[in-house]
């Protein structure tokens, strides 16, 4: 992972970089008040494409004008806008008919393009509706939020939830194109941008120390929303974009993206994919939780434990399980349910858990055929801790 001095987005100009599949490559521009070019940029692409845009209700209050107007200023014919309903209940069996019926109807084709506009739930989602449609049309991915911008509009990973499990139905279908318009995120509410920074502390966790210590130094200006922002979108994009170019369909090192996924995803479920538990709360218990089991088995120490826990506090993140909303083992789940979810994590081989630990701060590794007991018997004495 490239060290963090090597990414200097400047103020005035988008920073790009570049997904590198060969013949399916793709673009990342990152930059402050980017969103006006997105026509310009889908005509460069695909002159002929008509778009069809997926958004959820509260971004299109905020930027489905904005992106319209987009289109019409670089000359891109656009149907109607599909809008879901935000929130992680729209990446469900039942909205993904709704979305993909709908572009039918408007009859996008194959050489047409779906914009994805929103967050995780909506690149997701659009994304999956897309690679099924027509047995596969682009798409581009505006995300508009923190986590998407870091993580989620990256890499091709669509899909829906199933009430066994966090994306267990979707496909490996990449975009042509990720803009990530910086400025679109100070309309997220303090508490949607603390999630998506789970991700970014994710990046200097499993593989970039320097980053890690940056992000200690630097953070409230990611907050703050000066140039620390896109520094660290950059950074982190860049990152991912690495990782995916060398191991697209997670058969290797890509799995190092999921730390703290194991937990945060189970976590989810047992709390039923609600508002009580948002995705990046939930990589941020699970990220303490892997740093503690990591020093249980002796490979980090507990001052290592501490300075994650304290940074991602520092952060205003949850770090414990009791500090889910309405915690109570009832609400949470016990340890025997907890880890029942966990079987169904895509990591799972032959029917043995496969975890994502430190090896040392800035260096994860995967670590298979864990002993389920360990991980039983770890999850009980967390569920047992009182809350402070």
């Amino acid at each position: 992972m490239p060290a963090a001095a090597e990414t200097k987005p400047q103020p005035d100009a988008p920073t790009m970089l570049e997904v590198g599949l060969g013949a399916r490559s793709y673009p990342i521009a990152i930059g402050r008040g980017l969103l006006s070019s997105l026509g310009a940029r889908i005509k460069a692409l695909r002159p002929n494409a008509r778009v069809a845009v997926v958004t959820d209700c509260t971004v299109a209050r905020h930027w489905l004008q904005p992106a319209m107007a987009a289109f019409e200023a670089g000359g891109v014919a656009a149907a109607e806008p599909i809008i879901v309903e935000d929130g992680e209940g729209s990446k469900s069996y039942g909205v993904l008919e709704e979305v993909s019926e709908a572009l039918i109807a408007a009859k996008i084709e194959r050489n047409d393009l779906v914009v994805a506009l929103g967050g995780g739930v909506v690149g997701d989602l659009a994304g999956f509706a897309s690679a099924i449609v027509r047995r596969g049309v682009d798409f581009v991915q505006v995300p508009t939020s923190l986590l998407a911008q870091v993580d989620s509009s990256v890499g091709g990973k669509t899909g829906i939830n199933s009430p066994k499990g966090k994306n267990l139905i979707g496909a490996f279908h990449q975009p042509i194109l990720v803009l990530a318009d910086t400025a679109v995120l100070d309309t997220l509410s303090p508490r949607q941008f603390r999630a998506g920074y789970a991700e970014v502390a994710k990046y200097g966790l499993l593989g970039d120390l320097s980053f890690f210590e940056w992000l200690e130094k630097n953070h409230q200006g990611i907050f703050a929303g000066n140039a620390a922002r896109e520094h660290a979108v950059a950074t982190s994009c860049e990152a991912k974009a690495g990782i995916v170019a060398r191991d697209e369909y997670e058969t290797g090192e890509r799995a190092l993206l999921n730390l703290g996924h194991t937990f945060g995803h189970a976590l989810e479920a047992a709390t039923g994919f609600s508002d009580r538990l948002f995705h990046g709360e939930g990589v941020a218990i699970g990220m303490t939780l892997a740093a503690e089991f990591s020093a249980r088995r002796g490979m980090i120490s507990q001052d290592d434990v501490a300075r994650v826990q304290a940074h991602l506090v520092s952060a205003g993140l949850p770090t414990r399980l009791q500090d889910i909303a309405g915690f109570t083992q009832e609400g949470v789940g016990d340890a025997d349910s907890l880890l029942a979810l966990m079987f169904q994590d895509k990591k799972v081989k032959r029917g043995r858990l496969t975890f994502i630990l430190l090896e040392k701060l800035g260096r994860a590794v995967i670590v298979n055929d864990v002993d389920p007991a360990t991980v039983r018997d770890f999850l009980s004495e967390k569920l047992s801790q009182k809350p402070n």
